[in-house]
This record gives structure tokens, C-alpha cells and sequence, in this order.
């Protein structure tokens, strides 16, 4: 009688668990659908984005020798487009030097000068360890009111949320210059668990990035971001 009444219990309890996870599933899918939603509508073409304070270019991985991955040099290279069409005079990098021997901004910096972006005219921030830090900054340290965003699209849809939802005038452009392979796969599914993340983030927990520090407003001189 008593095994009877455990196993009655626990097939109780494992649906009440099913439920759960098939709620807990849809509201998810609800919520990377509804950001997807919002950043697709920001997302122009090079001809028709409005004239904005600075293009933002995110982060990516860079080789230990300094070479800028294929996704981060296709990023580099729309977001030097948009500089010699005039788009913005200022040119913001933002990306991960958390660690001596880890530094994607300098990279980021070098590849825009080799492409003739002066130096001035390239701001680096060092401390953007998330997309969610990386707009933060740009809005409250950097000072952008009207920017351009600039990654692939699979998670540009988020950042122009995000920046959108921090009050800034946001538009994307997408950077998917070549195919990236089976990782792609992995990068959208992962996808939909940053977005869930950044939602709450942006909406409701609001938290500081990891570091603030001094205002460099992105109107001045971008060597003030030198640290080499």
C-alpha cells in the first residue's frame, strides 16, 4: 500500500515538474522571439542608417599573436565602412582586456588604423566583457546618445535591443560577410539564453557593469583610450 501511495507521489511530482520545464520553455521562447522582435526593426542597410555620435563595434575573439577572428574581422570591416561613408566621425571598440595577455580592443584598434581609421578618431573600451557592459559603457561612459551598432546579425537583434531599452538611439548593421561554419549553430542556441539574460538585465535588475570609471566622452580625441 505504501509503494502504491510513493508512486502515486512521484508521478505527481514528476508532472508537476513537467509542467514547469514546458512553461518555463514557452516563456523563454516568448522572450528571445519578443527581442528578436524589437532589434529587428532597428536594422538597416549602410544607405539608409542615420548619421549617429559613433559606430559600435563588439568584441570577438583574437589569436594569441593578435589576428582578429573571421567573425571580429567582418565586424572591423563593416564597421570601417560606415566610418568612410561619414556615418559617424568616431569609432567605438568595445571587447575584453580583462587580462594582460588577453587584449581584443588594441587588436580591434590596430586593424581600423591599418585600414587608414586615424587614431584619434578610434576610441577603445577596454572593460567590455558583455554586450550588456558594452552599451552600458558606451551610454554612461563614453557618452553615445545616437549610435551604430555593428556584429552579426544573430546577436546584433540583441544588442539593439538592449541599447534600446537603455535609452540610447540605436540602429544595427549587420556584419555576416562569410559563413561561420557548424559553430553558428551553436552560437543561436546559445543565443536565446543571453537574450532571456540581457531581458531581465536590461528591465528589471539594471546592474552596474563591472567597472565604470572617469567619463571620455567618444566627442573628443580617442588616444585619451591608449594604453600602449
Amino acid at each position: 500500500m505504501k509503494k502504491v501511495i510513493l508512486r502515486g507521489r512521484l508521478k505527481h511530482i514528476f508532472a508537476f515538474l513537467a509542467v514547469i520545464m514546458i512553461l518555463s520553455g514557452c516563456a523563454a521562447l516568448t522572450v528571445d522571439r519578443y527581442v528578436e522582435r524589437v532589434g529587428t526593426k532597428y536594422i538597416l542597410n549602410i544607405n539608409d542608417v542615420p548619421v549617429a555620435d559613433a559606430i559600435l563595434v563588439l568584441g570577438a575573439y583574437v589569436f594569441p599573436d593578435g589576428t582578429t577572428s573571421s567573425m571580429l574581422n567582418d565586424r572591423l570591416s563593416e564597421g570601417n565602412e560606415l566610418y568612410k561613408e561619414s556615418k559617424a566621425p568616431k569609432i567605438l571598440v568595445s571587447g575584453d582586456h580583462g587580462q594582460k595577455d588577453y587584449d581584443e580592443v588594441n587588436a580591434m584598434k590596430s586593424f581600423l588604423m591599418d585600414k587608414g581609421v586615424p587614431s584619434q578618431d578610434v576610441f577603445m573600451d577596454h572593460a567590455g566583457f558583455s554586450t550588456y557592459e558594452s552599451v552600458y559603457r558606451a551610454r554612461d561612459i563614453f557618452k553615445v546618445q545616437r549610435v551604430i551598432i555593428v556584429t552579426q546579425e544573430y546577436h546584433l537583434m540583441r544588442a539593439v535591443f538592449l541599447a534600446r531599452e537603455m535609452g540610447l538611439e540605436a540602429y544595427g548593421i549587420a556584419s555576416d560577410k562569410h559563413d561561420y561554419g557548424q559553430a553558428m549553430k551553436f552560437y543561436k542556441v546559445r543565443e536565446i539564453a543571453a537574450r532571456n539574460k540581457d531581458f531581465i538585465w536590461a528591465k528589471i535588475i539594471k546592474p552596474e557593469p563591472t567597472y565604470l570609471g572617469d567619463e571620455i566622452p567618444v566627442f573628443g580625441d580617442g588616444r585619451a583610450t591608449d594604453d600602449k
